[in-house]
């Protein structure tokens, strides 16, 4: 959830924005030169609103606009036909994820809310807190790049540019274009089309090359990062299971998993999920060593059918079942680290067999969902978590890209990576909306039409 004192915060610089906005406009001798003042730098200040609007980048919009005519004519007429066609797919899309929302709530065990068609980013719900300044940037960027469309296909179309501007709604930035209404009455249909579905386009547009750089990443950062040989570990939460002297430490790289390998992220959390999906494993021990590891220990049933062989109190020592040769089922409690470290991994006693001794397939008797997992990360020693894979997924922040030298830094290509994700997301749920601003000029008796990016 959205930290507190972050709300706190956001309110209370709105609320004394808007208190000092109200008291200088009440104010006989500031209201002249403060209304100048905003004038001047094209801010205006409404409740839980900051509008900024310049005309310094009128000439960029005009060269572009005017940069080979043909060519602009050709794709803006691409971002009409793209625009008509993901009109009509996202009614489709809102029609079905409305049904389908409708039918999870009417039966009786609806499915996993990963199934739906679309979702709601929110922050601090479906989205991490620690990820709001890629988000908001990502939306500013997406914002920008699609009042440029709009901008240049209005100045394509001879449309007269007023101004670019930049707003703020609580903590949602924003852009918009300001366009000289009667000449964009006076084009026709087609041409209003073009300039109307040129936003859509461009964010199009963007969320491809973000998608293509996401797959080039690893290409681009080859001479600084290399990849394909483990995960390396860059935070880990301080509740973590996974801390402590015998645990993870950041800067470690993950290589395995029990006996699943991790060459990447994608990797570790596919391991993570198919251990927590397949039951325990066990790992291959010979009868001598069995007995000589083994310690009596009272046998009992937990509460949810698992047996427990070991005390309560001990913190190295885990309770193990495995067949005999006259399939009896029998309990042993053992040091796991000394079961596991040197042994390879079974599933049952035909996977361990030993022309010279007779060796038993030992499995970790635990709660359900509980998990034995050995991880190996490289330059320590093997740690032993025991507990559900889900909280070392959740826990634990790795990254697909290593240093190749020391003085770069780790988080780089995940703040690099997070954001073109995000970029490639938003693209896509960025769209125009239209209004009237009703304050007429000195200069013109129509009221200004803006185009203005927002999200939804």
């Amino acid at each position: 959830m959205i930290p507190i004192p972050l709300v706190v915060l956001v309110m209370g610089g709105w609320c004394a924005i808007y208190l000092a906005d109200t008291l200088l406009k009440a104010s006989d001798s500031m209201k002249t030169s403060y209304e100048e003042w905003l004038t001047s730098y094209g801010l205006s200040i409404s409740p839980f609103h900051i509008r900024w609007q310049t005309p310094v980048f009128n000439r960029l919009f005009y060269d572009w606009g005017r940069w080979k005519p043909r060519l602009l004519y050709q794709w803006f007429n691409l971002g009409m036909v793209f625009g008509i066609i993901a009109m009509f797919s996202s009614i489709l899309l809102l029609g079905k994820t409305l049904i389908q929302t409708l039918s999870q709530m009417l039966t009786e065990a609806p499915s996993a809310q990963n199934d739906r068609m679309l979702q709601v980013v929110v922050p601090g719900v479906n989205l991490p807190v620690s990820q709001l300044t890629y988000f908001f940037t990502a939306i500013l960027i997406s914002g920008v790049i699609h009042e440029i469309g709009h901008g240049v296909a209005a100045i394509r179309e001879q449309v007269r540019f007023n101004g670019f501007g930049i707003f703020i709604f609580i903590v949602y930035p924003g852009a918009f274009v300001d366009l000289f209404t009667t000449h964009l009455q006076l084009i026709s249909p087609v041409q209003q089309l073009r300039i109307f579905c040129a936003g859509v386009w461009h964010n199009f547009v963007l969320g491809v090359l973000s998608l293509i750089a996401l797959f080039m990443l690893p290409a681009i950062l080859f001479p600084l990062y290399y990849t394909g040989v483990g995960a390396l570990i860059l935070d880990i939460t301080e509740d973590s299971p996974a801390n402590g002297p015998r645990g993870l430490f950041v800067g470690d790289l993950v290589t395995q998993l029990q006996d699943c390998s991790v060459h990447r992220v994608e990797d570790w959390n596919s391991c993570l999920g198919v251990i927590s999906q397949e039951p325990q494993i066990g790992y291959c021990l010979n009868s001598v060593t069995l007995h000589q590891l083994s310690f009596p220990a009272r046998v009992y049933k937990r509460l949810d059918g698992t047996v427990e062989c070991c005390s309560n109190n001990s913190l190295t020592d885990i309770c193990f079942s495995y067949n005999n040769n006259v399939n009896t089922h029998l309990y042993a409690c053992l040091p796991a680290r000394k079961t596991i470290e040197t042994n390879q991994v079974c599933r049952s006693n035909a996977d361990c067999q030993n022309d010279l001794l007779s060796s038993f397939c030992v499995i970790p008797s635990l709660e359900n969902q509980t998990r034995l997992i050995r991880v190996k990360h490289q330059p320590q020693i093997d740690m032993l978590f025991v507990g559900h894979p889900l909280h070392l997924q959740y826990t634990v922040s790795l990254s697909s890209f290593i240093p190749r030298f020391n003085f770069l830094s780790n988080d780089l290509p995940v703040v690099i990576e997070t954001f073109f994700k995000l970029d490639d997301h938003l693209s896509g749920m960025v769209h125009w909306t239209e209004h009237w601003d009703q304050e007429e000029n000195e200069d013109q008796e129509d009221p200004n039409f803006y185009l203005v990016a927002d999200t939804f």
